[in-house]
């Protein structure tokens, strides 16, 4: 998920009419399908609605509750902290076989084709290492990945991208009322949220280090860390940088001295994240660390784009400003 080769990129649909047989034998009209998207380069054409998905990663759980189709969700895989959810969601979850939770130490599932392929899906949602579109296509299976993963990325990322990827998703599962209404939602949210501008004044950054000792990574102005820092308030101490995310080193990170710091992780003790970052030499003299600015939050808080990243801008809101 950290990879520097991973950015986004945008859903472009297309829709034309599909024909079905009736119970009398003759053709009816199947209204909205096919629906054809554009995704990391490859064109998906769906004929209907999926109707057995397979998640590999919880990116798309926001948008498939917004739209009411975790019930088409029948195995998924990776993990789910349950912090992303409210009670609803996690009820859905609970309802869905988990194949496994299985990961590496770069945070990659690490399931086999043969698991996945015997949940017989239309549909999976997220590509993984050994699960590569290529592999699903020669078994008839379709492939979503969410558009912030695609290598070819999005110049200008922001939480247009969270309301264009509800829309595909409405589209993709024959719910378009449902998609408008919840970008309606979202949008009046984000609008009220910006107006708070907590972070006026002050500069931040958003890394995403290793605990224990390793790598740091940074996110520059083509990941959803940038307008979400400028959402609240903030000065990206990391605009200037065209990439989504990059290691940094600890002098690169001195010299931009960012009053605030918010660490991204995707699972385990918070506290411990905020910890990382005190390890690193010289760690001492950053504003962030010596004002105790330091704040840790579940990676898809803030990345992919989806309504995870507005709950994620609250939260940012709430811990430097309310």
């Amino acid at each position: 998920m950290i990879r520097p080769t991973i950015a986004t990129a945008a859903l472009v649909l297309a829709t034309t009419t599909a024909c079905g047989a009736d119970a009398s034998g003759t053709e009816a009209a199947t209204d909205g399908f096919p629906v054809t998207i554009e995704n990391c380069g490859a064109e998906v054409t769906f004929d209907a609605p999926p109707e057995r998905v397979v998640m590999l990663k919880s990116s798309a759980v926001p948008y498939l509750h917004a739209l009411g189709v975790m019930d088409q969700v029948v195995a998924r895989a990776g993990e789910y902290p349950a912090d992303y959810y409210d009670a609803e969601t996690q009820a859905e979850l609970d309802d869905i076989p988990l194949l496994t939770d299985e990961m590496d130490t770069s945070g990659h599932l690490q399931i086999s084709k043969e698991v996945v392929i015997a949940e017989e899906p239309d549909l999976v949602l997220g590509e993984v290492d050994n699960l590569s579109r290529d592999t699903l296509d020669a078994v008839d299976i379709d492939l979503l990945e969410e558009p912030a993963m695609c290598p070819e990325g999005v110049d200008d990322p922001g939480f247009d991208d969270v309301y264009s990827q509800l829309e595909a998703y409405g589209r993709v599962f024959d719910k378009t009322d449902e998609a408008a209404k919840a970008v309606a939602d979202l949008r009046k949210r984000v609008t009220e949220l910006e107006t708070e501008k907590v972070g006026e004044g002050r500069t931040a950054a958003v890394l995403y280090p290793t605990v224990g000792g390793g790598v740091t990574y940074a996110y520059g102005n083509r990941s959803m860390a940038h307008p979400q820092l400028e959402a609240a308030g903030f000065e990206d101490v990391f605009a200037d940088v065209d990439e989504r995310v990059f290691e940094v080193s600890t002098e690169d990170l001195l010299e931009r001295d960012p009053d605030v710091i918010i660490l991204l992780h995707n699972a385990g003790d918070p506290a411990k994240v905020e910890e990382s970052i005190t390890q690193l030499a010289g760690a001492e003299d950053l504003t962030a660390v010596e004002n105790g600015d330091v704040m840790a939050q579940l990676f898809n808080f803030t990345e992919p784009p989806s309504a995870l990243s507005v709950d994620g801008l609250e939260r940012i809101i709430d811990r430097f400003g309310r």
